[in-house]
């Protein structure tokens, strides 16, 4: 049994539970992203980010389950059509890239705050290496997590819409 289904509709106010939350995942995923690689890059934007960043993935790695949820929840009543199972096949591969960005943008944080200037001081190529590396990883989870947002959108739309306009 999946652990993120549920068999009653998810509502709030009568609404289906799925479009309210998945905007906050929308807006918040690529602006995460967008975070994590300013601060690997960009040393004033790390130092105003600080802990945001770590925070941001956070509540998207809780916010996403609860999105997939409230989305299978409200599939179970619009019924097995191919665009809708796409759109849960796809919105279901979002949280490793998310888990990826928090587990990214922890370390990143972590090293830039301790790391970094206890190994710079003994050994300035090492510091180099970790913090590249840092950067890649981060990059490669961005861009992960935004190319999905942008995947799941597109087909929720067309789950959406797709009858409608074409």
């Amino acid at each position: 049994m999946d652990p993120l289904s549920i068999s009653a509709p998810l509502e709030v106010a009568g609404l289906p539970l799925h479009p309210l939350v998945v905007h906050a995942v929308v807006v918040l995923t690529p602006l995460t992203a967008l975070a994590l690689v300013l601060g690997s890059l960009w040393p004033a934007a790390r130092r105003r980010l600080g802990i945001v960043t770590p925070l941001a993935a956070l509540l998207l790695v809780v916010l996403v389950p609860i999105t997939v949820a409230a989305g299978e929840a409200l599939a179970a009543v619009a019924g097995a059509q191919p665009s809708v199972v796409a759109h849960g096949d796809y919105g279901r591969m979002l949280l490793p890239w998310v888990i990826g960005m928090l587990v990214i943008a922890t370390a990143q944080w972590a090293w830039f705050r301790w790391g970094e200037p206890r190994v710079g001081a003994h050994s300035a190529g090492r510091a180099r290496l970790v913090s590249i590396v840092l950067a890649v990883l981060a990059i490669a989870a961005a861009a992960g997590s935004t190319v999905m947002v942008v995947l799941i959108g597109d087909s929720g739309a067309r789950a959406v819409w797709g009858g409608i306009l074409g």
